[in-house]
Order: structure tokens, then sequence, then C-alpha cells
């Protein structure tokens, strides 16, 4: 593979960094949260009509850029580093490859341009707290317990008979952007016990018996909401022989390297901050990242990002290796929020300063696409790592 990037990469990381610079800061950022949306919408719409930034994901017959995963994820690295509160990630990351690769031609002309332009944006709904299993990051997603299984719960799909159309009822939570997407990607469980699977559903905004609530979230430039479908008229996503889960797992493949680098964008900053903070604070006379402890602190996270930066680069080009990645890139994020908080002393510990946005951001991510330890054991399983007589997967180190 070659490492290298293109010039337009670099033009791309280059513009992306300089907005987020000017438009972007943590007091910018923890004012955009707090807002009804969650994001700074002006903000959102400059990305998509200067860069096209939604619109990464989306191919030039649609109206989108045409660009790679890998592009994408360098994109993520640079909204990362400033932990830009957008609708990206659910909509170019999760719903633009399912209604690509699920969606009827009809479905992708009405639905990928506004999506590419930042017009519209979408979430993926998934009943209750099964994201990241779902998407096939933690375990198999084939098991139909996660989306109802035939029985109460989770979400249920019935056809609407004489009218057309379908209805759905029940009740996911944890919907990133839910509250302000306009376009809502439901994952629903429907044909009965006998008959179980598991498809895909488009539900407007406006859509008679939707009640939308944001939810109190750990980390607020993660958005996330409750959504309660009380015989809600939906669209079939595709048709009902469409292979949902394996598109859902591709999907999770893709979104995994995404993540990884926009954590290692956001643990390359946050160590930054704390070497910059260490040059400066002075204790006994001098300044503390003078002490030999200090450098081989911040020396190990070194490491760890550049190894989780690498991981993360390498996944860009093989979505397979996402989920490993992403592990790799949570688990240097946390590390280096951690670190940062402890060595910017006494005011590292209150919840006014900067560092806990990463912090949170570290445990934010794990809760929804891991841990850490799930990641890589599902991953260690795949690649038969612990069963001699099988041949095991290549799998990136």
């Amino acid at each position: 593979m070659d490492a290298a990037f293109t010039a337009e990469q670099d033009e791309i990381r280059r513009t992306l960094r300089e907005i987020l610079g000017k438009r972007c800061g943590p007091d910018e950022v923890k004012a955009a949260v707090r807002t009804a949306a969650g994001h700074d919408r002006e903000l959102w719409q400059q990305l998509a009509e200067r860069l096209g930034l939604p619109g990464l994901a989306v191919s030039e017959e649609y109206g989108g850029v045409g660009c790679t995963p890998g592009d994408l994820a360098l994109a993520c690295e640079e909204t990362g580093r400033a932990l830009l509160p957008s609708p990206l990630l659910a909509t170019a990351a999760l719903c633009v490859p399912l209604i690509t690769a699920l969606g009827t031609a009809g479905q992708r002309s009405a639905l990928l341009p506004p999506l590419a332009a930042g017009g519209l944006t979408a979430a993926l709904a998934v009943p209750g707290q099964a994201l990241a299993t779902a998407l096939a990051l933690t375990g198999d997603n084939a098991a139909g317990p996660w989306s109802g299984g035939g029985r109460a719960g989770g979400v249920q799909a019935r056809a609407a008979g004489a009218e057309g159309g379908w209805r759905l009822y029940g009740e996911a939570a944890q919907v990133l952007d839910g509250h302000s997407a306009s376009l809502l990607l439901v994952a629903a469980h429907t044909g009965g016990f006998a008959r179980s699977r598991t498809l895909l559903f488009l539900v407007r905004e406006d859509a008679p018996g939707l009640v939308r609530s944001r939810q109190t979230a750990l980390d607020e430039t993660r958005p996330q909401a409750r959504i309660q479908l009380r015989d809600v008229p939906a669209e079939l996503l595709g048709g009902e022989d469409a292979d949902v889960l394996e598109a859902l797992a591709a999907t999770g493949r893709t979104a995994a390297a995404v993540l990884a680098a926009e954590a290692v964008g956001a643990a390359g900053q946050a160590l930054a901050r704390t070497v910059e903070y260490v040059r400066q604070r002075e204790q006994f006379g001098r300044a503390i990242g003078s002490f030999q402890a200090v450098k081989h602190r911040l020396a190990d996270l070194y490491v760890q990002v550049e190894a989780a930066r690498s991981a993360a680069y390498y996944a860009a080009w093989d979505q397979r290796q996402g989920p490993l990645a992403l592990a790799q890139g949570l688990e240097a994020l946390r590390m280096t929020a951690s670190e940062a908080i402890q060595l910017h002393g006494g005011i590292g510990f209150t919840w006014e300063h900067d560092a806990h946005l990463y912090f949170k951001r570290a445990a934010a991510d794990e809760l929804l696409f891991g841990p850490v330890h799930r990641l890589r054991a599902y991953a260690a399983d795949r690649a038969g790592l612990f069963t001699p007589s099988a041949t095991p997967e290549k799998v990136a180190v």
C-alpha cells in the first residue's frame, strides 16, 4: 500500500483544519452543543458548501464528491481534533452507505443528493442500546434479539394492508443526532417469530406518531435521542429480500475505520495541548515538563497515539481492520485524556476544564461502539486465533 497522501487529501485536511481552527474552539463547541440542534447549523452548511464534507461518502452520480472511505476518515481525523459536534458521523458514515447499498434507484436519487449537499441529515435508529451489535462490531448481528427477535420489545413492523406501506411501533434509545435528523433509518423486526427478519425503514421527521426527545448524554458533543414510534407510517428501504444484516456489518466496518481516525485526531490534540501546558507550568522553579517522570509519561503516550494512527490509516485503506483500529484508537484516546487530566493538576480535575471534553468523548464512544475488550475479543474470534484447527484470517497488528 502507498501511505502517502494525495494533493487533494492534503488540501482537504489543510482547509478543514483552517476552518475548524477559526470556528470550532472549546468555547464554540460548548455553545454549539447547548443549542436545540446540538451543533452549529451555520458551520455545518459552510462545511457542506465549501468542502462538500457530507458528500465525501456519496458518489458523483448523486451530487457527491465521490471520494473513498479513506478520505472521509482523514476528514474525521480533523473533526476529531476539534471535537466538532455535527451530524457527519450519523449521516455520512452510518446512513449514506446503507441507502447506497440497499435503496432502490428511486430512493437513492431522492435521498443522496440532499444528503450530499448537507440540507438533509439522517440518523440510524437501532432498538435498545445495541448499536455496536447491530453493526457487528462486538458480536454477530445475525441473532434476532437486538431488533426484537419476533417477541415483545425492540421495534416491530407490520404491513399496512390495503393502505400499502408499513407501520412501525416500538422504541429506540441512544440514537445519534436522532432529535434533529430530518430522516430516520429505523431497524425493525418483521415477519413474526416463524419468518423472523430485520429490515430497514425510512421515517420522515414529520411522520405522525413519531416522538423524539433528546437524552442527557455523557458526551454533549455526541447528541443522542430516544425515539418512540407509535404506529408510525414508514417506507421500506430497498426490498424485502435485501441482505440488511450484511449491509449493517459492512457499514460497521467502514464506520469503525472512520471512528478510529476521529479518535486518533482527538488523542493527538489532547496530547499536544498537554505538552504545551507542561512546558509553561512551573514547579520548584522549573517547567514540570522538564522532569524525567513527566517526559516518560508523555513519551509513552506519543508512542501509543502514533501506533493508533498507523492502525487507523491502515483501516482507512482496508476497512476489514476497522474494529481493531477502533479498539486501539479508543484506548489511545482514553489513556491520553486521562493523563491530560492528571498532568494539568488541580485545574484538570474541574469539570469546566477542556481536558474533560476529550475524556468524555473517549468514555462515550466506548459505551456506544465498544468496549475495547469486546471489540478485540470479537475480532479474535472471527480471525480464529483461539481455534487451532481453523485457518486464521489475516488481521492487522
